[in-house]
């Protein structure tokens, strides 16, 4: 299939975020293309993205045809293919610091999720951590805990694990810090209690407030999870490493409190800022993989 989208599109940061970041198992960049496990309503599914110019490509191997309209919607939310390019570009643009950023890749996406669960699990595993390290703490969670799949095309061999399968882990087989196994083990039993709205059209507030009441869930963590799960587009991260060093190399404020300040005109698409902000450094996540 073909999945539109308002142009311009720019896949660098987009796919390069996917490929950088993805979990041995449950994803992969294969080919020039960007593949996942799907768990659906009526069973699982493989995903094949990649991007065109005028669209982006889209293959699904599905269990069940009734789950092709989730599958395509969720799709569409992990890549942010109905952001409007055109507009959120066009207020950042008033910033004399982030213009020319814009103008030289315009039409940056906030890469996010097609489950709100792993994402927010996979938040705490990189907390303070390379990338490196959070994919392999994730890619144990799912060996242990995953469900087995057989993908035919390529290296996919599992769903990510369910709240339910995780509930029950023992916290002293994670090479984790002690706070951080309690940290997860604590928002998973809130996530698999239902304690806690991670829907994409839910009351984002509230999901920021109960999430903030979890021990061990500090502003980073709970604002990755509003930008990538919740799909909050002015979700805004100013302790982040990279944004952090963004400020610095663009001489804009460097405390958290006075670039929040700042950033206060990038609104509502602070997320999107970010994207702009972390493009400036020199990390996997901002590029498509080689060929």
């Amino acid at each position: 299939m073909r999945l539109p989208f308002l142009a311009p599109l720019c896949p660098g940061n987009l796919f390069g975020h996917l490929a950088a970041t993805a979990v041995p198992g449950v994803e992969e960049w294969r080919d020039g293309a960007y593949r996942r496990t799907l768990r659906l309503p009526h069973g699982h599914g493989v995903v094949t993205l990649w991007p065109m110019p005028d669209h982006v490509g889209c293959r699904l191997t599905l269990g069940d045809r009734r789950d092709l309209p989730v599958a395509i919607s969720r799709c569409r939310h992990l890549l942010d293919l109905d952001a409007d390019p055109v507009v959120i570009g066009d207020l950042l643009r008033a910033d004399p610091v982030l213009a020319p950023l814009v103008d030289e890749h315009p039409g940056r996406r906030v890469p996010r999720t097609v489950d709100a669960f792993e994402l927010a699990v996979r938040a705490v595993l990189g907390q303070q951590v390379s990338t490196a390290a959070a994919r392999t703490h994730a890619a144990r969670l799912v060996v242990a805990h995953g469900e087995p799949i057989t993908d035919p095309e390529g290296g996919l061999t599992h769903l990510f694990p369910t709240p339910g399968a995780l509930a029950s882990l023992d916290p002293a087989k994670l090479a984790l810090p002690r706070t951080r196994r309690a940290t997860l083990t604590g928002l998973i039993a809130a996530l698999a209690d239902d304690a806690i709205d991670l829907g994409a059209g839910g009351d984002r507030r509230r999901a920021r407030a109960r999430l903030s009441a979890l021990p061990g869930i500090g502003p980073w963590t709970v604002e990755t999870i509003a930008m990538r799960a919740l799909g909050d587009p002015d979700a805004f991260i100013p302790a982040d490493l990279g944004v952090r060093a963004a400020a610095r190399r663009l001489g804009l404020p460097l405390t958290p409190a006075a670039l929040t300040r700042h950033a206060a005109a990038w609104r509502p698409w602070r997320a999107y800022a970010v994207q702009y902000l972390w493009a400036t450094g020199d990390h996997p996540v901002n590029r498509l993989p080689a060929a």
